[in-house]
């Protein structure tokens, strides 16, 4: 069965007041031109609702954000809105719900959303992000009863996504992150709060980790965590930002690293999507939305890109990671 793609072209039209950004239309022209010939179904999606960003969201927030979308306006010093952005950010948010729910049918998704979502928190909108788009797809699947986890790759730390589900029990929140780096959260000893204690595990790991080290950090604890929390659907915040060419990243990864770590999460549970975060050099966005796109699929990765030399970081992060989280497997 074909992987379903959501994308949109009224994502492109959020623009940065001036040029220079790095979160621009750009991004989504590359992630669509990478799938370009692939075996994948192009799917769009009705916007969110109100009653959707209410879910995760204060009314302030949702008014704040629509009243600042009126205009060119800066949030803070990285996240802006244009006269365009509201309809965008409805759009962003309604296709994640669209890739969430196909994959609760049991269709692997992928959704291409912009701007991108993992740092707005209930309150707050921050770092390029105006709504949580994968929150608000995982929140509308727990109100159908389903068990969510959230697996973040992007190379900076889902601190949004976190805020949302610290002390729920129906949602694991599972973050991978180059550590230090924006936006300072996610150590290993923030791991929930209340009942949910235990369901969020953070694993930063330093500069330079490269493909072998990351993959080390997964095997060893992404997947275990996950399958022990056994998930309904899994919904992966799919951050390319890691990828060795990144601007803003400090990772070594490649294509071929997103394309395996799409395919160990595919093994566990293949009720699955992805929603586009980060990624800011073209090409690498391009190898991670190819490789990711593929290993949902279930194909063979159609990157081959030379793998640098990195450093392992599972052994010296191990002894905090088993303190804060004793039944890992």
């Amino acid at each position: 069965m074909a992987l379903r793609v959501y994308h949109h072209p009224e994502c492109t039209q959020h623009e940065p007041p001036e040029p220079g950004h790095v979160e621009r239309p750009d991004r989504l022209r590359a992630a669509m031109d990478a799938l370009e010939g692939g075996p994948f179904s192009f799917l769009s999606a009705e916007p969110a609702a109100r009653p959707d960003l209410l879910g995760v969201h204060t009314e302030e927030h949702v008014r704040r954000v629509e009243e600042a979308c009126r205009k060119a306006a800066w949030l803070d010093a990285d996240t802006y809105t244009g006269p365009h952005s509201w309809g965008a950010a409805l759009r962003a948010a309604g296709l994640a719900l669209a890739a969430a729910r196909a994959a609760e049918e049991g269709h692997a998704a992928f959704a291409l959303p912009r701007p991108p979502g993992h740092h707005a928190t209930r309150e707050r909108a921050m770092g390029f992000c105006l709504f949580n788009n994968v929150a608000i797809a995982a929140h509308d699947l727990t109100t159908r009863g389903r068990r969510v986890a959230v697996v973040d790759l992007d190379v900076h730390h889902g601190n949004g996504t976190q805020d949302v589900f610290y002390e729920r029990a129906d949602v694991l929140y599972v973050s991978m992150h180059g550590w230090p780096l924006y936006p300072g959260t996610g150590a290993v000893e923030e791991r929930g709060a209340g009942k949910g204690i235990g369901r969020t595990l953070n694993l930063p790991v330093p500069a330079n980790t490269g493909h072998e080290g990351w993959l080390e950090v997964m095997d060893a604890a992404v997947v275990p965590k996950v399958r022990d929390f056994a998930p309904d659907v899994i919904l992966v915040s799919a951050g390319f930002d890691a990828h060795k060419n990144d601007p803003i990243g400090n990772c070594l990864l490649v294509g071929q690293t997103f394309y395996e770590c799409a395919r160990r999460l595919r093994a566990v549970q293949p009720r699955i999507a992805a929603v586009l975060e980060g990624g800011y050099d073209l090409e690498g966005l391009g190898a991670g939305v190819a490789a990711t796109a593929s290993a949902l699929a279930g194909i063979d990765c159609p990157v081959q890109e030379e793998i640098p030399a990195g450093v392992r970081p599972w052994k010296e992060l191990e002894p905090r990671v088993r303190a804060a989280h004793p039944d890992l497997a």
